[in-house]
Parts: C-alpha cells; structure tokens; sequence
C-alpha cells in the first residue's frame, strides 16, 4: 500500500471469519463474505487460505498467526497483485 491509504481491519474478527472458513468441510465455504473482501483485497490470501484447508489446519492460532503476519502493525498489508 501506498503512504496515502491505510486499511483498517478487525485482526480479531478477521481471524474468526479465516478460521471459520478454513474449518468448515462444506464446498459453500467458497461464499463466504469473507473470500469475497479477500478476493477484492488480493486472490491470493484466499489462496492461502485454501492451502490451510488443504493441510487440515484446525489450529486458530495458525490462522491467527498469518492474520498478524499479513495485517498487524508490522506485516506488509495485502499488497493488491495485477493479472
């Protein structure tokens, strides 16, 4: 992101709605609120977050922990990607 925008995000209320996706063994998953913000954010998170589904992460601290990674004060924000 540039020094002209900051996105604010609920890092709490965000890892909940990862995790519920990430745990959730319903193909619906895909249509969530949450992979459509991620989506418009960048493709890639949700990527990411289907890789987790794919291992069988069920540990919220993992998700949590790549919320902080990518959204907390130090991480490099979600660098919208072009295709």
């Amino acid at each position: 992101m540039t020094s002209f925008f900051r996105l604010q995000v609920d890092l709490d209320e965000l890892t909940d709605a990862m995790y519920d996706f990430v745990t959730d063994p319903q193909p619906s998953r895909n249509d969530r609120p949450v992979v459509q913000e991620l989506n418009d954010i960048n493709h890639d998170l949700v990527d990411v977050l289907e890789c987790m589904v794919l291992d069988g992460t069920d540990d919220r601290q993992d998700v949590e922990d790549f919320v902080y990674t990518v959204f907390g004060a130090h991480g490099p924000g979600p660098v919208k990607a072009e295709s």
